[in-house]
């Protein structure tokens, strides 16, 4: 395993690049801002090395984005009901960052904040941040690390764990963008793209984007990806472009998020590392299987990706030009009884692993 480094000055300070290249020229390259993933660059099926995730050329712009490329949001990745909870009979108040709701930490998350760097074994890196009591509204000292392993057979594994001085919540993923395509080859390839999730339920949500609290069945519905299929084939008309003037709203999920942006609980045992997606590009033969421990996972179809930063290679990313696969505790859990509960405390510490294996054929 070979690696390489790159150093930056930011706003935020000093950052980090680490380059991982593995036995078949194959790489990862993590940053230190938001311990987040710049590029993965993997063969097709005929050795064709491309770059699959959306990024940037220069790391400021990775400061606050607006689509949290590749970082680990945090300290609780997605919606907050109205950036309230409340924890042990005290209630806690959260900055609004997400119409009236708290989303991935508010506006200084960890996603904005750079983290220490360590590479503590050949194609192993880990991640580490400290964040006080009271920081954005959250109680308790807790500490974070995220830890990426880079193999010769094209996986990369991410270790989450977080350690409090008392309860608090937590929700870690990651939040990069996939195209499998090459991340410049635009939302037509992007939703044209297979997926496929291992989940029979889903959370629907209000027109806010937070969870009611059902957990409903995905059949007949345009959640449905139990069976392969491609990404917009419910959403868009057939043989329509991506956009949102194309879009189909008759679906309430569908018109709130302006396409995919919602939950889905795993149907594997809870706390067993097992495959819960794959997204499949036909044409280069490119494939991702994602596995995690984690009880559920949010897919968002890159719906308000339009007026980022411009891409590396000059790039210009619109809607629907990629999508994530977060990897996650349920949103609003602190505010849902019902859902897995996302509470550390010093005698329960956070860990969490998600696995994204990419393959050709």
């Amino acid at each position: 395993m070979k690696t390489s480094k790159q150093t930056f000055v930011t706003p935020v300070g000093e950052v980090t690049y680490l380059t991982l290249t593995n036995a078949r020229g194959s790489q990862v390259t993590l940053s230190s801002l938001g311990a987040g993933i710049i590029a993965i660059r993997v063969p097709d099926r005929e050795g064709n090395i491309a770059d699959v995730v959306i990024g940037y050329p220069e790391a400021a712009d990775y400061i606050a984005d607006g689509p949290c490329a590749g970082k680990t949001p945090g300290r609780y990745a997605n919606r907050i009901a109205n950036g309230r909870f409340t924890l042990e009979g005290k209630t806690y108040t959260l900055p609004v960052n997400n119409g009236p709701n708290h989303l991935h930490g508010g506006p200084d998350g960890y996603q904005n904040r750079a983290w220490e760097m360590e590479e503590v074994a050949p194609g192993k890196i880990q991640f580490t941040i400290e964040s006080a009591d009271g920081d954005a509204g959250y109680p308790a000292n807790l500490k974070a690390t995220v830890t990426y392993t880079w193999d010769d057979d094209d996986n990369l594994t991410i270790e989450y764990g977080a350690t409090a001085d008392s309860p608090t919540v937590v929700n870690l993923t990651n939040h990069s963008y996939f195209n499998l395509a090459g991340h410049d080859a635009g939302a037509a390839k992007a939703m044209n793209q297979l997926l496929q999730l291992n989940c029979s339920r889903w959370l629907p949500t209000d027109d806010t984007l937070v969870p009611t609290g059902e957990l409903a069945p995905v059949d007949g519905t345009p959640m449905d990806f139990r069976k392969a299929r491609k990404v917009g084939e419910s959403i868009f008309p057939a043989g329509a472009a991506p956009s949102t003037e194309n879009l189909i709203t008759d679906f309430d999920a569908i018109r709130f998020g302006k396409g995919y942006d919602n939950c889905w609980m795993s149907d594997s045992p809870a706390g067993e590392l097992a495959t819960i997606a794959t997204l499949e590009d036909t044409t280069s033969g490119r494939k991702l299987s994602v596995a995690t421990d984690q009880p559920a996972v949010q897919v968002y179809g890159g719906n308000w990706v339009s007026g980022c930063p411009t891409g590396k290679d000059g790039a210009v990313y619109t809607d629907f030009c990629a999508v994530a696969i977060e990897c996650q505790g349920c949103p609003d859990a602190p505010n849902k009884p019902g859902f897995p509960s996302q509470v550390v405390s010093p005698q329960l510490p956070y860990r969490r692993t998600i696995r994204f294996s990419f393959s050709a054929g």
